[in-house]
């Protein structure tokens, strides 16, 4: 514990460069917690994969098109302390940072979306910290997806830990929208003006996307009257 709180005193004491270097060396805990959160994420992963098959087994349909995870950046994490005006060190990572861990589950119909999460959440190993229903309620930019902030138990070697994982989920038209938001609203010097424009134009596609999706899913729920 001495070592432990040593080197994370010392961790605050460096400067922001600094600090991305310590994290790339793996000399600190924070390399150790990363392997955490990768754990963690071949958890909720592994999950969906085995409720997708299963899916394909029992009514010959797979309601998740695609998994994505990412580990947040050193350089991420670090913006978003320094927003909290919080010290980088390890426990202040792993209490005051959900989503570091993140997975998405880009489904094919809007209706899949609420049943994969319902069914993650009912696993008794799975621990619902928060839920923001962003197709219930978008976005004022038009974005749309389920996030949930889940707890999973990793098994290592000699403990389990409890980790925390974001998962969003989202249909394709939600994920195309939000990469290609993503994309155009932070290219850099672009006029007040033409901002604002983008803006508007971006929600108008978003309300495109949610009507492509609401009639898609009545398609499909006409074939399967048939």
């Amino acid at each position: 514990m001495i070592i432990k709180h040593l080197k994370d005193h010392f961790f605050k004491e460096l400067t922001r460069d600094e600090r991305i270097e310590k994290i790339k060396e793996g000399s600190l805990p924070y390399a150790r917690l990363m392997s955490y959160y990768k754990c963690a994420i071949m958890e909720v992963e592994t999950k969906f994969k085995v409720l997708n098959e299963q899916f394909s087994l029992k009514y010959d349909e797979n309601p998740i098109e695609t998994i994505k995870s990412r580990l947040k950046s050193p350089d991420s994490i670090m913006k978003k302390l320094k927003k909290k005006g919080l010290p980088m060190t390890t426990d202040i990572i792993e209490e005051h940072i959900t989503d570091i861990a993140g997975i998405r589950i880009i489904c094919s119909f809007e209706e899949d979306i609420y049943k994969m999460a319902k069914l993650l959440l009912q696993q008794d190993d799975i621990t619902l910290l928060e839920q923001k229903d962003y197709i219930a309620s978008p976005k004022e930019s038009g974005y749309r997806s389920l996030h949930l902030i889940v707890e999973v138990p990793i098994f290592l070697e000699d403990e389990k830990r409890s980790m925390k994982v974001e998962v969003q989920l989202r249909t394709i038209a939600m994920d195309f929208w939000a990469s290609l938001e993503h994309k155009l609203r932070y290219k850099k010097n672009i006029e007040p003006e033409l901002l604002e424009q983008l803006s508007k134009d971006l929600t108008e596609c978003a309300n495109i996307s949610a009507e492509l999706d609401h009639r898609m899913e009545m398609i499909k729920k006409r074939i399967k009257k048939k």
